[in-house]
């Protein structure tokens, strides 16, 4: 026993693929829901690719960063109400109807963006995408969590976080693979289409969640898709535990009250439940996960890579990462526990973003000096600023702060990291510097410290997706009762998106006003802040069947030591991992 959880006997990561050979009919549900997990993943992924492109196509876009970040959190924001419906729905029209919603949203948004003729309208598809989103973020997982045999959910609900990170590993492929292609960005976005129209077929043949039709009072159609889903040995005991979980829950209740928040925060267990959940959902996004994902080549690109295809490729690297990572947690999500998962992966993105923070701080004070000798090479096409100013101090990142025009650090043929020319920024200049083979920044400096933060973004996935990537979605699809999983879910889901827009929305402006090592810093003191979160307030859930959450949550204390549970003789006694 660990903290009052039953133990999991054997490997329930090799139980989950032996499965496929005895019980195919649960893979196919987990994995038909899962979908919506990798359009999740690829439409939050593919923006971070298309964005190099949308700016070569749009001018107003590459000179505003303002416009930048509102088409990445345009999608966060219809995320954020497309959670807050999602849970409404769940509720009130059962998980597969929200996910045949959230479909169509995807296949509406992929076909508006793909035909976008201007900014605006590619933001308009973008909403669609993120009610779509915000949906299919928490539907999917509570769907396949309330379709898993306890023993393996954990496991299952993982690989809606693999296909997640999945679909942001395709979207790099696709981006890489029509960079080339005319229309570029218009394909990357646009190909989204097909696993949306795909899902809808596939969710149109499968059946309701079963606890959802057993809350309705569907008792026969619920107990047929329970006996297609357990051993004939423990379907009686699902069915019976089911039972006893709603009949208590309209009992205290009443079956005909409305939900409301302060009914919830009223309730002890749905309280402690939506501390944990909630708070995991919110230090997810401000640890700055989604600063990687939705800005990965940008951020490559400050590191000192010049080119998109590069940024491009380098970034494909982080993104594979996280898909193994997402693997790695499948394996250890029922074996390890939640809980430990969570705080090494906490350790690990403390550790990375404090490797990142030092990189750029050395990427940004050892850049390259303007060479007089080399700007007036392209005397035509100097920049205005550095013209009118004294020669002395002026480096690559003065050059590229300068503004009224923007300017550009054209490098020295012989080697980047030797002095340069600075140069206004448009595209006739970018091609004339290219001419001569040399490198052409605009978004970072060149500097023998790149690789370094490529590796300090490499330890940061590796280190977040096993666990802060995760278990936060595994933990909100177990923690809360029956009757209230749809809406505290929303709840949950609808904070991560609102914290995701936050860090959306302020990531380039934050590195333009105190640079990219200061933001990395402010992220890395967040992390501190989220590890000792989940040292005292978040339970450890592996193992429990989803009924026994809300007894678990009954009888524990808040305690540095983590948590403190009754022992069978009503002594209390501390748990640590």
């Amino acid at each position: 026993m660990e903290g009052g959880v039953h133990e999991v006997d054997g490997s329930a990561f090799r139980e989950c693929f032996s499965l496929a050979w005895r019980n195919p009919y649960v893979l196919r549900l987990a994995f038909s829901a899962g979908i919506g997990g990798l359009l999740f993943g690829y439409d939050t992924g593919v923006i971070s690719g298309a964005l190099l492109y949308i700016r070569d196509d749009f001018p107003s876009v590459d000179k505003k960063t303002w416009l930048q970040e509102s088409i990445v959190s345009t999608a966060v924001a219809g995320a954020i109400i497309g959670a807050a419906i999602g849970g409404w729905m769940n509720d009130h029209f059962g998980r597969k109807t929200t996910i045949l919603v959230a479909d169509f949203l995807f296949f509406a948004g992929a076909v508006i963006m793909a035909s976008a003729p201007n900014p605006a309208l590619l933001i308009v598809g973008r909403v669609f995408v993120g009610l779509g989103v915000g949906m299919a973020s928490m539907t999917s997982p509570l769907y396949i969590s309330e379709a898993s045999p306890a023993r393996i959910r954990g496991a299952l609900v993982s690989t809606n976080g693999f296909l997640i990170t999945g679909g942001q590993f395709l979207s790099y492929l696709i981006n890489l693979a029509f960079t080339k292609a005319p229309g570029t960005w218009r394909w990357m976005l646009g190909v989204a289409a097909l696993p949306a129209l795909t899902q809808f077929i596939l969710m149109l043949f499968l059946p309701e969640s079963p606890r959802w039709l057993y809350r309705k009072r569907m008792e026969e159609e619920a107990e047929a898709i329970l006996r297609k889903i357990y051993p004939a040995n423990e379907v009686e005991g699902e069915v019976q535990a089911l039972k006893e979980s709603v009949e208590d829950e309209i009992q205290a209740e009443g079956s005909s009250e409305k939900i409301n928040l302060i009914k919830l925060l009223k309730t002890k267990t749905v309280r402690r439940g939506l501390l944990a959940g909630v708070g995991l959902q919110v230090f997810q996004q401000f640890v700055g996960i989604n600063t990687v994902m939705y800005y990965s080549p940008t951020i490559v690109q400050l590191a000192g890579f010049a080119s998109n295809q590069t940024a491009l490729a380098l970034s494909l690297v982080t993104s594979g990462l996280n898909a193994l990572g997402s693997i790695v947690s499948i394996y250890f999500i029922d074996r390890t526990g939640r809980k430990k998962l969570l705080i090494i992966s906490l350790c690990g993105v403390v550790l990375s973003l404090g490797v990142l923070s030092a990189v750029f701080h050395e990427t940004t004070s050892h850049s390259p000096s303007i060479s007089r000798q080399e700007t007036a090479h392209f005397a035509a096409y100097s920049c205005p600023a550095y013209q009118s100013a004294s020669a002395t101090g002026w480096d690559c990142m003065k050059c590229l702060k300068a503004s009224s025009p923007d300017c550009g650090f054209c490098a020295a043929a012989a080697d980047k990291l030797y002095p340069g020319a600075c140069l206004i920024s448009n595209s006739t200049v970018k091609d004339l510097c290219h001419g001569e083979n040399r490198l052409w920044y605009t978004r970072g400096c060149p500097s023998r410290f790149g690789w370094l933060a490529l590796i300090g973004l490499a330890l940061y996935i590796i280190f977040f997706s096993p666990g802060m990537g995760t278990v936060p979605w595994i933990v909100n699809s177990e923690i809360y009762p029956l009757r209230f999983r749809g809406v505290c879910g929303g709840i949950a889901a609808t904070a991560n998106w609102i914290s995701n827009l936050i860090v959306a929305q302020s990531f380039l402006s934050l590195t333009e006003a105190i640079g990219a090592s200061w933001t990395f810093l402010i992220f890395g003191v967040i992390s501190v802040i989220a590890l000792f979160f989940v040292l005292i307030c978040v339970p450890e859930t592996k193992g429990l069947p989803i009924e026994e959450v809300e007894k678990m949550l009954e009888h524990r204390a808040a305690r540095f030591r983590f948590w403190r549970k009754e022992t069978d003789d009503g002594k209390d006694s501390n748990v640590t991992v």
